[in-house]
């Protein structure tokens, strides 16, 4: 049996340097509370916890004084000004890529834009970038939510569309989009807010799926980039499985495989991932032969 291993994959940089900020912060002060989940993946979130991290769902929550981490999906203006006026450190782990699509979203807003935006409204990070709009803003998911939108629905052409994405989303649905909210503006301008680690890490799984006979896909089930890898996969008619850990690996999936890939989410961590070889390597009773693509 061999296993390869999608090239990228794992925690991407933004990820990396926010949980990088919050284990300094919790050997240096006490308590730091994260605002939402401080990463999409329920093991790693468990870690932090008993590392000293409280996790809580309002800023309101967290004491005056206290420290606060904002995790790499940002976190809207309001919000950030809500700790600072109650004296609470802020620890600010908005992912860069995430910032600068915030940026854009206000920019846009600013100049007499209607925002679209490509994404989950429920998701933190388009929670957080809309608190960057002052003016009207559209969220879309698909394209038929954007042909069932007041933008297509209204009988006024809107004069200015401003269109961004939430950093997860693909590129051939951005493009999509682009294409048909053409037909409904005066004038539209679009800006590529899709971050370049989650391109890679999708371009990196349609190359795998077609070298394997299944794929495991590991992170967490709340996390949306890794359910695109998993859907990725899929669509490139490969027998892919989901899992957030080593132990839901089904032994029987593995032993009828001759050739597995692993591809992880940009939540999953790295001590993940080596759970995952090291327990597909006890179920087939293989050592070595681990490639990565």
């Amino acid at each position: 049996m061999k296993v390869l291993v999608a090239a990228p994959t794992g925690l991407c940089f933004g990820v990396k340097r926010a949980i990088g900020f919050v284990e300094k912060a919790l050997t240096q002060a006490a308590p730091v509370y994260a605002l939402g989940s401080p990463i999409h993946n329920p093991q790693e979130v468990e870690r932090l916890q008993k590392m000293g991290l409280c996790v809580v769902q309002s800023e309101m929550e967290i004491p005056a004084g206290a420290a606060a981490f904002i995790r790499a999906h940002g976190a809207a203006p309001g919000v950030l000004e809500n700790l600072r006026k109650r004296n609470v450190n802020v620890i600010d782990g908005t992912c860069p890529f995430v910032r600068a699509a915030q940026d854009h979203a206000r920019e846009l807003s600013e100049a007499g834009y209607h925002v679209l935006i490509l994404g989950n409204e429920k998701h933190p990070e388009i929670i957080g970038m809309r608190g960057y709009v002052r003016g009207p803003s559209t969220v879309i998911s698909t394209i038929p939510s954007l042909f069932s939108s007041t933008i297509f629905k209204s009988s006024v052409k809107i004069h200015k569309l401003g269109l961004v994405s939430q950093t997860t989303q693909e590129e051939s649905l951005l493009a999509e989009v682009a294409k048909a909210a053409l037909g409904v503006a005066d004038e539209l301008r679009i800006y590529n807010t899709i971050c370049r680690a989650t391109i890679e890490r999708q371009q990196a799984v349609r190359r795998l799926a077609s070298a394997v006979d299944g794929m495991i896909v590991i992170g967490g089930h709340n996390s949306a980039n890794t359910g695109k890898l998993c859907r990725i996969a899929r669509d490139s008619n490969c027998d892919a499985v989901w899992i957030e850990h080593a132990g839901q690996l089904d032994r029987r999936w593995v032993l009828e495989k001759r050739v597995i890939g692993i591809a992880a989410g940009a939540s999953t961590p790295d001590w993940l991932i080596e759970q995952l070889h090291n327990a597909i390597d006890n179920i087939a009773g293989r050592q070595g032969d681990v490639r990565n693509e």
